[in-house]
């Protein structure tokens, strides 16, 4: 990612979710960067193959271990990265 991206909102899990996927790890940063790879791809991101076939299935999976509220959190979580998203389509040149 470039540098400019640091200022966009979620980049931080974007960051996270990237690192996590490039060593392999199963967290909610990287299944949710793995949900949105099309589009992230897209914008330039390169993001690591996820060996996860449905990543939108086992992040909520994920949440639904941790306390109650997971489809809160997977709907706010979701929410952040389609920020990200929108935020870069709007800061790349075209």
């Amino acid at each position: 990612m470039s540098d400019a991206s640091g200022e966009l909102p979620g980049h931080d899990l974007v960051s996270a979710g990237l690192a996590d996927l490039a060593a392999g790890l199963e967290t909610t940063s990287a299944l949710l960067v793995a949900m949105a790879a099309p589009r992230l791809r897209m914008l330039g991101i390169d993001v690591p193959v996820s060996s996860e076939a449905q990543p939108s299935h086992r992040l909520y999976e994920l949440l639904s271990q941790g306390e109650r509220g997971a489809h809160g959190r997977y709907n706010a979580l979701v929410g952040r990265i389609v920020s990200f998203a929108r935020a870069a389509e709007r800061a790349t040149p075209r």
